[in-house]
């Protein structure tokens, strides 16, 4: 007797149950559907530059096909590539890495993947500052591990003190990840902050860091700085970096780390199992991204700073909206809690997801709730699309915001 799907429940692995899909990618699938049936959503939800890649990347892209570069590549990337790595990093960082100390992914968040499976057991604790990118927690989940959260507050502009990390650092603490500049809040740390963060690690030799830096380029104040600069905390700290934001190469799926030659020997040895090597033809065009001309990028990072300069300024006029100026990244990260319990007649707004539907719904905008990021009183605006958008956005999120009460 054959058996129907109504015969027998499937059971998939458990493992699914700890992760739900992220919200910034839910938002951008109902901005989608909107759009669909015909209605003018203004999406300011997925974080991905509206710039095009600079020609002189996708030539070397074209280049690399005419030339053969159509096969697998090694697991870890092309040796050129690798070494390219270690130019940057070496040229715009000052840190010095040896090729076989760096390792090539498909995008920046498989080597987060790779990094926290290799460095997590069932039951270790990982620290997490937040607001934090989404997906952290849930790649922390999916190696068992277990989650401590680090609550930066908007008064110290989402970053952490010295004095949380210590006291929030026990003998199971495995790992800390964070990301400067930040997804969701565009906080930066500075040297000073960095090295007084770095005393604390030395104290505590069996944590790792993992340093999430795919937003470098986009620092409207001045040098990036990186945790891996501290010479005692070299062999611990895994460096993530990419081209997606920077280059704007999202759809490339190119990342990378940085790290002691052991962790990168364990990342290759997941990877292998995974994916194996990322996309042949991207890895050539990376080699040009970070050989080439850096021009476009400051370009684009200039432009982003004007319509944050905008966006801050404008949500700062909005009655009820308490909006810090975001060092880096492309995103605002306003308080919006002063609407919570009110009301246009119809819907009352009980929390940060309440509100970015009601502005999805009534006001044609997508945004992120804040509860994503792990901060309940704040929503994300991206404001990676044309200045003209931004402006229509944020008049129809003034007029959305006054009709609660």
């Amino acid at each position: 007797m054959l058996l129907t799907l109504t015969a027998f429940s499937m059971e998939l692995a458990q493992r699914l149950n700890r992760v739900s899909e992220p919200q910034t990618i839910k938002m951008a699938k109902l901005s989608r559907e909107l759009k669909a049936k015909g209605i003018n959503i203004i999406d300011l939800s997925l974080g991905e530059p509206d710039f095009r890649t600079p020609q002189h990347i996708c030539d070397a892209a074209v280049a690399a096909m005419n030339e053969g570069y159509t096969k697998y590549p090694p697991v870890a990337g092309f040796a050129d590539l690798r070494q390219a790595i270690c130019h940057k990093l070496q040229r715009d960082n000052n840190l010095t890495y040896a090729p076989e100390e760096v390792m090539v992914s498909t995008g920046a968040k498989q080597s987060l993947a790779n990094a926290v499976l290799s460095i997590v057991n069932p039951g270790d604790e990982v620290l997490i500052p937040t607001p934090y990118w989404v997906t952290y927690r849930a790649q922390v989940q999916l190696a068992e591990g277990i989650v401590k959260y680090i609550p930066g507050t908007i008064e110290n502009d989402f970053k952490i003190t010295p004095q949380q990390l210590e006291a929030a650092i026990t003998d199971k603490t495995r790992l800390f990840m964070y990301s400067s500049p930040c997804n969701p809040t565009g906080s930066v740390y500075s040297k000073d902050e960095l090295a007084a963060l770095a005393e604390v690690f030395k104290r505590h030799p069996q944590v790792f860091i993992i340093s999430d830096e795919i937003y470098e380029y986009i620092n409207y104040v001045g040098h990036h700085e990186s945790i891996a600069q501290f010479l005692e905390l070299r062999d611990r700290v895994v460096l993530v970096n990419g081209f997606s934001k920077g280059f704007a190469m999202t759809g490339w799926r190119l990342g990378y780390i940085a790290a002691n030659k052991e962790i990168v020997a364990a990342c290759e040895k997941l990877q292998g199992q995974f994916t194996s090597g990322a996309n042949s033809i991207a890895e050539r065009a990376g080699i040009a991204a970070l050989t080439g001309d850096l021009t476009p990028s400051k370009q684009m990072t200039q432009a982003f700073k004007e319509r944050r300069d905008y966006v801050i300024s404008t949500l700062q006029s909005i009655p009820g909206v308490k909006a810090t100026m975001p060092d880096g990244a492309f995103y605002a990260f306003p308080d919006i809690s002063s609407f919570f319990g009110k009301s246009d007649g119809e819907t009352t707004i009980k929390n940060d997801e309440d509100l970015a539907m009601f502005l999805l719904h009534k006001g044609n905008i997508t945004t992120v709730s804040g509860s994503a990021f792990g901060a309940d009183n704040c929503i994300r605006i991206s404001f990676a699309t044309s200045l003209d958008m931004l402006k229509e956005a944020l008049e129809r999120m003034r007029k959305t915001l006054a009709l609660l009460k």
